[in-house]
């Protein structure tokens, strides 16, 4: 198998691998709601029924953005596919719904007459952010059941907050656009084989660092740069230093923004010396 078939395959696997953990973060609190109607069934058989049994509400089940995303083909093909049902633990949903019932949101939303899509909406992202993302124990059960969880946590809350606040249209059978996906091909492939090329560039800046220290997460974000300064020519070199700055003060350590700006500024000031640096206009493809 060729580096271009190998590590093409590895950005497919790791991709999936997040979908699909962003396919049960976004179906759980769904799941969660649609549990009223399994809740209202068992209580209306009980032999000695209370007034409460009687009355239980069915009303988040059936809300409009239940529905909308149950109905979803790309959804269901993904769950399908991937075979997600196992991964949502029955005891887990019914434990869900019992704390969302005793909540005073839940029952401010059940007892109001009607309700707006905006509010279908909030009462399905409260589960997901009240009772899920701040109880350990869930989170703790994520961290277990859910490949992927640990690894890319921050990737996919970051992904369930831009489908709750409608950022971005989401697509449940990719992660990337066609585009995007060329992109972090050729970004992959060109780290992979220029890894040689790379290191000779950074060692010499690495003088006044501890180069044992150095994390790990760094010497790639910087061979990243470097060959988005050399051979993507659309990507301007302050937008590439912008970004692996963000990057490495988001998943790094406390000094790693200031050390990756330093390194990737002096070496960006060799290559434009040595006249290695080819950017053209974006707008000029």
């Amino acid at each position: 198998m060729t580096n271009k078939r190998l590590s093409s395959n590895m950005l497919n696997e790791k991709l999936d691998e997040v979908l699909n953990v962003f396919c049960v973060a976004v179906l759980y609190p769904v799941r969660i709601a649609q549990y009223a109607e399994s809740d209202n069934i068992k209580r209306s058989s009980k032999f000695l029924r209370t007034s409460e049994d009687m009355n239980v509400s069915i009303k988040i089940a059936n809300n409009s953005f239940v529905q909308k995303l149950v109905a979803r083909t790309d959804m269901t093909e993904r769950v399908r596919k991937e075979k997600l049902d196992k991964f949502f633990d029955e005891d887990w949903v019914k434990k869900l719904y019992k704390q969302l019932s005793e909540t005073s949101e839940y029952k401010l939303y059940t007892l109001s007459e009607g309700s707006s899509s905006a509010d279908d909406k909030a009462i399905v992202k409260f589960i997901w952010e009240k009772l899920m993302l701040e109880s350990e124990d869930v989170m703790s059960y994520f961290a277990d059941e859910l490949p992927g969880w640990e690894d890319n946590k921050d990737l996919i809350l970051m992904l369930v907050d831009n489908f709750y606040s409608n950022r971005a249209k989401t697509d449940f059978s990719r992660l990337l656009t066609a585009d995007k996906k060329e992109y972090a091909e050729e970004l992959l492939q060109a780290v992979i084989e220029r890894e040689e090329y790379c290191l000779e560039l950074i060692a010499p800046k690495l003088v006044n660092w501890d180069k044992e220290r150095v994390a790990v997460i760094d010497m790639l974000l910087l061979r990243m740069a470097i060959c988005e300064f050399l051979y993507f020519p659309t990507i301007p070199t302050k937008v590439t230093i912008n970004e692996y700055i963000d990057i490495a003060k988001q998943y790094s350590l406390p000094q790693s923004g200031q050390f990756v700006n330093g390194v990737l500024d002096n070496i960006l000031k060799d290559l434009e010396r040595e006249n290695l640096i080819r950017k053209q206009d974006r707008n000029s493809k």
